[in-house]
Protein backbone atom coordinates (compact mmCIF):
# COMPACT_ATOMS: atom_id res chain seq x y z
CA UNK A 1 0.00 0.00 0.00
CA UNK A 2 1.28 3.46 -0.94
CA UNK A 3 1.58 6.15 1.71
CA UNK A 4 -1.35 8.53 0.90
CA UNK A 5 0.52 11.52 2.23
CA UNK A 6 3.73 11.15 0.27
CA UNK A 7 2.64 9.01 -2.67
CA UNK A 8 5.81 6.97 -2.16
CA UNK A 9 5.97 3.15 -1.72
CA UNK A 10 6.13 1.99 1.87
CA UNK A 11 9.23 0.31 3.30
CA UNK A 12 7.49 -3.10 3.08
CA UNK A 13 6.64 -2.55 -0.59
CA UNK A 14 10.23 -1.58 -1.35
CA UNK A 15 11.42 -4.68 0.56
CA UNK A 16 9.16 -6.99 -1.50
CA UNK A 17 10.12 -5.33 -4.75
CA UNK A 18 13.84 -5.66 -4.05
CA UNK A 19 13.74 -9.47 -3.98
CA UNK A 20 15.23 -9.53 -0.47
CA UNK A 21 12.33 -11.63 0.81
CA UNK A 22 13.22 -14.48 -1.55
CA UNK A 23 16.88 -14.22 -0.59
CA UNK A 24 16.06 -14.37 3.12
CA UNK A 25 13.81 -17.41 2.60
CA UNK A 26 16.61 -19.09 0.63
CA UNK A 27 19.19 -18.34 3.33
CA UNK A 28 16.85 -19.65 6.05
CA UNK A 29 16.36 -22.83 4.03
CA UNK A 30 20.10 -23.35 3.61
CA UNK A 31 20.81 -22.68 7.28
CA UNK A 32 18.03 -25.05 8.35
CA UNK A 33 19.42 -27.75 6.06
CA UNK A 34 22.89 -27.34 7.53
CA UNK A 35 21.52 -27.33 11.05
CA UNK A 36 19.39 -30.47 10.79
CA UNK A 37 20.45 -32.50 7.73
CA UNK A 38 24.06 -32.14 6.61
CA UNK A 39 26.99 -29.81 7.24
CA UNK A 40 30.74 -29.61 7.11
CA UNK A 41 33.18 -29.18 9.95
CA UNK A 42 36.59 -27.53 9.84
CA UNK A 43 39.35 -29.34 11.72
CA UNK A 44 41.80 -26.94 13.45
CA UNK A 45 43.77 -29.45 15.56
CA UNK A 46 45.70 -32.67 15.09
CA UNK A 47 43.88 -34.82 17.66
CA UNK A 48 42.57 -37.18 14.96
CA UNK A 49 45.83 -37.67 13.05
CA UNK A 50 46.58 -39.56 10.92
CA UNK A 51 42.91 -40.07 10.00
CA UNK A 52 42.10 -36.35 9.86
CA UNK A 53 44.65 -33.57 9.44
CA UNK A 54 44.60 -29.88 10.30
CA UNK A 55 43.02 -28.06 7.39
CA UNK A 56 40.61 -30.87 6.51
CA UNK A 57 36.96 -30.03 6.11
CA UNK A 58 34.84 -33.09 6.82
CA UNK A 59 31.31 -33.87 5.68
CA UNK A 60 28.88 -34.46 8.57
CA UNK A 61 25.68 -36.46 8.20
CA UNK A 62 23.33 -35.02 10.83
CA UNK A 63 20.63 -37.56 9.96
CA UNK A 64 22.86 -40.53 10.76
CA UNK A 65 21.22 -41.10 14.13
CA UNK A 66 18.24 -38.79 14.52
CA UNK A 67 16.31 -35.72 13.39
CA UNK A 68 16.39 -32.52 15.40
CA UNK A 69 14.46 -29.28 15.21
CA UNK A 70 16.74 -26.89 13.25
CA UNK A 71 18.90 -24.64 15.46
CA UNK A 72 18.04 -26.67 18.58
CA UNK A 73 18.95 -29.94 20.31
CA UNK A 74 15.29 -31.02 20.42
CA UNK A 75 14.90 -34.54 19.00
CA UNK A 76 11.95 -35.14 16.69
CA UNK A 77 12.85 -38.74 15.88
CA UNK A 78 15.64 -41.18 16.62
CA UNK A 79 16.45 -44.27 14.51
CA UNK A 80 20.01 -45.25 15.41
CA UNK A 81 22.76 -44.74 17.94
CA UNK A 82 26.47 -44.18 17.35
CA UNK A 83 28.35 -47.43 16.75
CA UNK A 84 31.74 -48.34 18.11
CA UNK A 85 34.39 -46.84 15.86
CA UNK A 86 32.18 -44.13 14.32
CA UNK A 87 33.79 -40.71 13.92
CA UNK A 88 31.32 -38.21 15.35
CA UNK A 89 30.86 -34.49 15.89
CA UNK A 90 29.69 -33.46 19.35
CA UNK A 91 29.74 -30.61 21.84
CA UNK A 92 32.28 -30.90 24.64
CA UNK A 93 30.48 -31.65 27.92
CA UNK A 94 32.69 -29.24 29.85
CA UNK A 95 32.88 -26.18 27.59
CA UNK A 96 30.42 -26.68 24.72
CA UNK A 97 33.13 -26.50 22.05
CA UNK A 98 32.36 -28.54 18.93
CA UNK A 99 34.74 -31.51 18.69
CA UNK A 100 35.44 -34.46 16.42
CA UNK A 101 36.51 -37.80 17.92
CA UNK A 102 36.00 -41.54 17.53
CA UNK A 103 33.43 -43.49 19.55
CA UNK A 104 35.36 -46.00 21.68
CA UNK A 105 32.97 -46.87 24.51
CA UNK A 106 29.23 -47.53 24.28
CA UNK A 107 26.74 -47.34 27.16
CA UNK A 108 27.51 -50.14 29.63
CA UNK A 109 31.05 -50.81 28.36
CA UNK A 110 33.90 -51.22 30.83
CA UNK A 111 37.07 -49.60 29.47
CA UNK A 112 40.69 -49.92 30.58
CA UNK A 113 43.97 -48.72 29.14
CA UNK A 114 47.43 -50.07 29.98
CA UNK A 115 50.44 -48.66 28.16
CA UNK A 116 48.22 -47.28 25.37
CA UNK A 117 46.64 -50.72 24.89
CA UNK A 118 42.88 -50.31 25.04
CA UNK A 119 40.68 -52.99 26.62
CA UNK A 120 36.91 -53.10 26.14
CA UNK A 121 34.96 -55.38 28.47
CA UNK A 122 38.17 -57.21 29.32
CA UNK A 123 39.19 -57.84 25.71
CA UNK A 124 42.19 -56.12 24.13
CA UNK A 125 41.26 -54.09 21.07
CA UNK A 126 42.64 -55.87 18.01
CA UNK A 127 45.50 -54.07 16.34
CA UNK A 128 48.50 -55.11 14.27
CA UNK A 129 51.62 -56.21 16.12
CA UNK A 130 53.89 -54.62 13.57
CA UNK A 131 53.85 -51.16 15.11
CA UNK A 132 56.49 -49.39 13.10
CA UNK A 133 58.61 -46.32 13.70
CA UNK A 134 58.04 -43.73 11.01
CA UNK A 135 61.39 -42.04 10.60
CA UNK A 136 60.12 -38.95 8.78
CA UNK A 137 56.66 -38.49 10.29
CA UNK A 138 53.33 -40.20 10.44
CA UNK A 139 51.44 -37.69 8.32
CA UNK A 140 54.17 -36.40 5.98
CA UNK A 141 54.11 -33.01 7.69
CA UNK A 142 55.34 -33.35 11.27
CA UNK A 143 59.14 -33.83 11.23
CA UNK A 144 59.21 -35.11 14.81
CA UNK A 145 57.95 -38.55 13.80
CA UNK A 146 55.78 -41.01 15.66
CA UNK A 147 54.45 -44.54 15.87
CA UNK A 148 51.62 -45.94 13.79
CA UNK A 149 49.34 -48.91 14.33
CA UNK A 150 46.09 -50.23 12.88
CA UNK A 151 43.25 -50.66 15.35
CA UNK A 152 39.92 -52.44 14.95
CA UNK A 153 36.89 -50.85 16.60
CA UNK A 154 33.63 -52.48 15.60
CA UNK A 155 33.43 -52.39 11.81
CA UNK A 156 36.10 -49.70 11.57
CA UNK A 157 39.74 -50.57 10.94
CA UNK A 158 41.64 -47.34 11.35
CA UNK A 159 45.13 -46.01 12.09
CA UNK A 160 46.22 -44.60 15.42
CA UNK A 161 49.28 -42.50 16.19
CA UNK A 162 51.42 -42.71 19.31
CA UNK A 163 53.92 -40.09 20.46
CA UNK A 164 55.92 -41.58 23.30
CA UNK A 165 57.72 -38.33 24.12
CA UNK A 166 54.57 -36.34 24.90
CA UNK A 167 52.74 -36.16 28.21
CA UNK A 168 49.53 -38.15 27.89
CA UNK A 169 47.09 -40.32 29.79
CA UNK A 170 48.11 -43.80 28.62
CA UNK A 171 46.95 -45.77 31.64
CA UNK A 172 43.74 -46.20 33.60
CA UNK A 173 44.11 -49.88 34.58
CA UNK A 174 41.18 -49.88 37.05
CA UNK A 175 38.92 -48.87 34.22
CA UNK A 176 35.71 -46.89 33.87
CA UNK A 177 32.15 -47.97 33.05
CA UNK A 178 30.20 -45.90 30.54
CA UNK A 179 26.84 -44.88 32.03
CA UNK A 180 23.53 -45.27 30.20
CA UNK A 181 22.93 -42.68 27.50
CA UNK A 182 26.60 -41.71 27.30
CA UNK A 183 29.67 -42.46 25.17
CA UNK A 184 33.43 -42.51 25.64
CA UNK A 185 35.32 -40.65 22.91
CA UNK A 186 39.01 -40.77 21.97
CA UNK A 187 41.15 -39.18 19.29
CA UNK A 188 43.15 -41.33 16.86
CA UNK A 189 46.22 -39.31 17.83
CA UNK A 190 46.16 -41.03 21.20
CA UNK A 191 48.94 -39.10 22.93
CA UNK A 192 47.84 -35.68 21.71
CA UNK A 193 44.09 -35.63 22.13
CA UNK A 194 41.88 -33.95 24.69
CA UNK A 195 39.03 -36.43 24.86
CA UNK A 196 36.92 -38.43 27.33
CA UNK A 197 40.04 -39.26 29.31
CA UNK A 198 40.02 -35.59 30.31
CA UNK A 199 36.46 -34.26 30.08
CA UNK A 200 34.53 -37.47 30.82
CA UNK A 201 31.58 -39.17 29.17
CA UNK A 202 29.57 -37.52 26.41
CA UNK A 203 25.80 -37.39 26.69
CA UNK A 204 23.95 -38.79 23.67
CA UNK A 205 22.08 -35.50 23.19
CA UNK A 206 25.39 -33.65 22.64
CA UNK A 207 26.22 -35.71 19.53
CA UNK A 208 25.57 -33.70 16.35
CA UNK A 209 26.14 -36.34 13.67
CA UNK A 210 28.56 -38.72 11.99
CA UNK A 211 31.62 -37.54 10.05
CA UNK A 212 31.80 -39.60 6.86
CA UNK A 213 34.46 -38.17 4.57
CA UNK A 214 37.00 -35.42 3.97
CA UNK A 215 35.17 -33.05 1.63
CA UNK A 216 38.24 -30.93 0.91
CA UNK A 217 41.60 -30.22 2.48
CA UNK A 218 44.20 -27.44 2.56
CA UNK A 219 47.63 -27.38 4.14
CA UNK A 220 47.85 -24.51 6.68
CA UNK A 221 51.60 -24.97 7.03
CA UNK A 222 52.15 -24.55 3.27
CA UNK A 223 50.24 -21.40 2.30
CA UNK A 224 46.94 -23.29 2.44
CA UNK A 225 47.66 -25.19 -0.74
CA UNK A 226 45.03 -27.81 -1.58
CA UNK A 227 45.77 -31.42 -0.68
CA UNK A 228 44.05 -32.78 -3.76
CA UNK A 229 44.62 -36.42 -2.82
CA UNK A 230 42.45 -35.98 0.30
CA UNK A 231 39.44 -34.49 -1.48
CA UNK A 232 36.33 -36.70 -1.16
CA UNK A 233 38.24 -39.40 0.72
CA UNK A 234 36.10 -41.53 3.10
CA UNK A 235 37.00 -41.79 6.77
CA UNK A 236 37.92 -45.25 8.03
Amino acid sequence: MTNIFSGKPTLWERFKASGMRSLIVLLLGICSFRSAVADWNDVPSGSMKPTILEGDRVFVNKLAYDLKVPFTEIHLAEWANPARGDVVIFYGPDDGVRLIKRVVGLPGDHLQMVGNQLYINGQAVVHDDDVKLVSADYNKENPSGGLLAEEQLGQHEHPIAVQSWSEAMRDFPDGVTVPAGHYFMMGDNRDDSRDSRWFGFVDRKLIVGQALAVALSVNPSDSYKPRWQRFLSPLP
